[in-house]
């Protein structure tokens, strides 16, 4: 039977980060944490959490405006998808979030006062909104488990059952390199590292490739010795993501070239969105692995990502929607790309959602266990106090353990605890 929405509600937390914490040249203070709340004629409910980055999903609203204003600019595009949301009758959380989303986009143009808005923006604000049709799309159909929400025809590309995963940390800017250090002695063995600074805040492209090579020499001369068993080769991995700061393969060949010439080329397992997603030159011949993020809103860009050479996906169900990440999911599985689960800096509930997801993917190329960023703990004020609002907060899962989640079978059997209602007062 078709879902009907007879009432919606949201509401918002500001957590506040540690330091200013730094990416494509800019910097954040805060995160926005997004409720959003449905009930259906029947009488069933659903509350979806989001994570709110206008700075990662368009910089230019993050430029253009105060980091308040941009906040709020996205918050009003998610009450405004609960309005749509109350207009129409849906069967499938993706039937919801394709009847909506072009008129959210729209919206979100209008808000902004911006034209060329980044689709990305849409699908952020609508994270909650699609984890809350998630919930009630579950509750209707009496599904109790993430294995039986995932459809027939997703299901192989998340067939998988890792029972470890890597637990990815965030290396920004301003992150000290005997901190990166310590971070792998206490066993986060894959890195990933912001690049494209903006050192003197001028927009000088050839100051953001010299910052980027003592960024990278730095880091391989104080790790390059140390050995894991988790990898192929034995080193520990690195993850560059330049996050659209590089305006050509020139530029980015010769920051590999310095890579090569210190030794760090081969330890480059991933190198994420270094271009603008308007550069769409052939970049197959790239000398490492490129992953797409930010450009790969939708399945349809996805395909189109793929097609220009790109050889990896960055999942992002807590940052463009579980939805929509269910097909990128499928469409990369189908054209045999890796993918992974990347954060955005979520709640300790998001990053659940990730981790169901992050558990059924195959390993990346070259790491033998699977992976799923989460930098929360490095970055939030109130990290302990944000993991006491999950609905499972004490189970083994939520916190690694010498930077390994660890998948027990519980993990299974309770999805990571995303089924059960949070423990927030967000909409009381």
């Amino acid at each position: 039977m078709p879902i009907e929405i007879t009432s919606t509600n949201c509401n918002f937390e500001r957590e506040p980060l540690k330091a200013p914490f730094g990416f494509k040249g800019g910097y954040l203070s805060e995160l926005w944490q997004t409720a959003a709340y449905m009930k259906s004629d029947s009488g069933a409910e659903g509350i979806g959490l989001g994570t709110q980055s206008t700075l990662w999903s368009d910089a230019a609203v993050f430029s253009n405006y105060s980091e308040s204003a941009g906040n709020s600019m996205m918050f009003l595009v998610t009450s405004y998808a609960l309005k749509l949301a109350q207009q129409i009758k849906w069967k499938t959380p993706f039937e919801l979030l394709d009847n909506i989303l072009p008129q959210v986009y729209e919206y979100g143009k209008k808000v902004t006062d911006n034209s060329q808005l980044r689709l990305t923006f849409a699908l952020n604000a609508l994270v909650a909104v699609d984890n809350a049709a998630w919930i009630l799309y579950c509750r209707e159909n009496r599904i109790d488990s993430f294995d039986d929400m995932i459809p027939a025809d997703v299901k192989p590309a998340l067939s998988h059952r890792h029972d470890k995963l890597a637990n990815i940390p965030l290396m920004s800017y301003n992150v000290p390199v005997k901190d990166i250090v310590q971070a792998v002695k206490d066993g986060y063995f894959f890195l990933k590292i912001k690049i494209g600074s903006d050192p003197d805040k001028d927009g000088n492209l050839d100051k953001m490739l010299e910052w980027d090579k003592n960024r990278i020499k730095e880091i391989h001369e104080a790790v390059k010795d140390i050995e894991t068993s988790y990898t192929e080769h034995g080193h520990i991995p690195y993850y560059f993501d330049a996050n659209g700061r590089y305006d050509s393969k020139e530029r980015l060949k010769n920051l590999l070239d310095f890579a090569d010439s210190i030794g760090a080329l081969d330890r480059i397992i991933l190198m994420e969105e270094p271009f603008q997603e308007e550069y769409k030159e052939d970049v197959s011949d790239i000398p490492v692995r490129l992953a797409a993020d930010e450009s790969a809103h939708s399945d349809k860009d996805t395909f189109e990502r793929i097609q220009l050479g790109y050889k990896a996906v960055a999942l992002k169900p807590i940052a463009k929607t579980m939805s929509m990440s269910l097909k990128i999911a499928k469409l990369c599985h189908e054209k045999n790309i890796p993918c992974f689960c990347a954060d955005l800096t979520v709640n300790p509930i998001l990053v659940d959602w990730n981790k169901n997801v992050a558990a059924r993917l195959p390993a990346l190329p070259g790491i033998k266990i699977g992976v799923c960023e989460s930098n929360g703990h490095q970055n939030y004020k109130n990290w302990e106090q944000m993991k006491a609002k999950h609905p499972m907060p004490k189970a083994s899962w939520v916190t690694p353990k010498d930077g390994i989640f660890i998948l027990d079978q519980s993990f299974y059997d309770h999805s990571g605890g995303i089924l059960r209602t949070p423990r927030i007062g967000l909409l009381t």
